[in-house]
């Protein structure tokens, strides 16, 4: 006898739809040949944002201890970057690369919308690209080798996480018709919120503890660093876009993390 699907199991899957939907948007492996998802689910991968931080930022945590035993932890971190570049086709620094020519060229919000959403890379994107790559990467070699692996993890999606919450805080600044990638990220009412900061902890677990059985202790205020980060990148995206773009939630995102770097190398190395 046929049976339809409980909503238990109809949610679940529903959930572990969009949780595929996020491993494919923001990496570029082939994921699609092993599970289909409905267009829908893309309209949720921010909402998973940090748990697809379990993959990119166990790479390049797996990747810079690797190489740390071989090379100087310099070419490690390096080596690690570039892996994760080309682990999500450098989706994020794209996203910088537009935000740094759109706010540095534009002078008012069609103009910033307008070059943000043209495909050349201009003056301000190149310098902002090559100074945000030059500061990840010393940062990174200048980590604490006792923690380092289990902070680069954490800091892949702890950043995720904090730049997540660009939109509870904004509203979309173009139409669906004008997204560049053409999904509309969709937006959060107070149950969604409180499920994504579930979320959140969930994914933010595993680093936590791998940081807390570290020989070294760490510096936990550096924690509140990305999410001020956060909120006054987004204060600023509001003064200037009235909304924000998914150039802008990439562009968030790397300089949550590069802000979590640099505070911690502060913290361990100064006070």
């Amino acid at each position: 006898m046929h049976t339809s699907p409980n909503t238990s199991d109809l949610q679940d899957t529903r959930q572990a739809d969009r949780l595929w939907a996020a491993l494919m948007f923001f990496t570029r492996l082939p994921l699609w040949r092993i599970r289909q998802v409905d267009a829908a689910c893309f309209r949720h991968v921010v909402d998973y944002w940090p748990l697809a931080g379990w993959l990119t930022g166990g790479l390049i945590a797996l990747m810079f201890w690797v190489l740390s035993t071989v090379v100087p932890p310099l070419t490690a971190a390096l080596l690690a970057v570039g892996t994760r570049l080309l682990l999500t086709g450098a989706l994020h620094e794209d996203g910088l690369a537009d935000c740094c020519d759109g706010f540095g060229g534009g002078t008012d919000r069609g103009r910033i919308l307008s070059i943000m959403k043209d495909s050349r890379i201009g003056t301000y994107g190149v310098l902002g690209l090559l100074f945000h790559t030059a500061l990840l990467v010393t940062l990174m070699a200048a980590l604490p080798p006792a923690i380092a692996p289990a902070f680069i993890f954490t800091a892949d999606v702890y950043a995720k996480a904090c730049a997540s919450l660009i939109i509870l805080q904004l509203p979309y600044a173009r139409t669906a018709e004008q997204a560049k990638s053409g999904v509309v990220y969709a937006t959060w009412n107070r149950r969604t919120l409180t499920l994504h900061l579930l979320r959140c902890l969930i994914a933010l677990a595993p680093g936590l503890c791998w940081l807390l059985t570290r020989p070294m202790p760490f510096p936990y205020w550096a924690f509140a660093v990305p999410i001020l980060t956060e909120l006054l990148l987004t204060a600023w995206i509001r003064r200037r876009l009235q909304g924000y773009t998914g150039d802008c939630c990439g562009a968030v995102f790397l300089l949550c993390e590069l802000s979590f770097y640099l505070s911690t190398v502060i913290l361990y190395h100064y006070i």
